[in-house]
């Protein structure tokens, strides 16, 4: 049906054949949903701009969760590799005085 101006002539049509009454219903239902479907669609339509920008908010905002965290790794990483090369060279220090002594 492409439009409700033909539904009405069918609906008079199937009445005047004595059809039963089930199976108007059965097309009446049919409209009233594809007609709620419509009217969906378009409020979806109208709406979808908002929705995509609070979901370019919440993904941007998960990217700079995201760009935080690994920041404080690398730092965390940089920590790690300075003490230990501290460890290390304090440990060469000693071994390096230790021989001195011994010889």
């Amino acid at each position: 049906m492409e439009s409700v101006q033909e539904l009405i002539p069918l609906a008079k049509e199937m009445m005047a054949q004595k059809s039963r009454g089930k199976l108007v219903k059965l097309y009446v239902l049919g409209s009233v949903l594809a007609f709620f479907g419509v009217v969906l669609g378009l409020v979806e339509t109208v709406c979808s701009p908002f929705t995509a920008a609070s979901r370019l908010r919440d993904q941007e905002a998960a990217v700079a969760e995201l760009r935080d965290a690994c920041e404080q790794q690398s730092l965390h990483k940089q920590a790690l590799i300075a003490e230990g090369k501290a460890q290390e060279a304090t440990l060469c220090t000693r071994a390096l005085s230790l021989r001195q002594h011994a010889s």
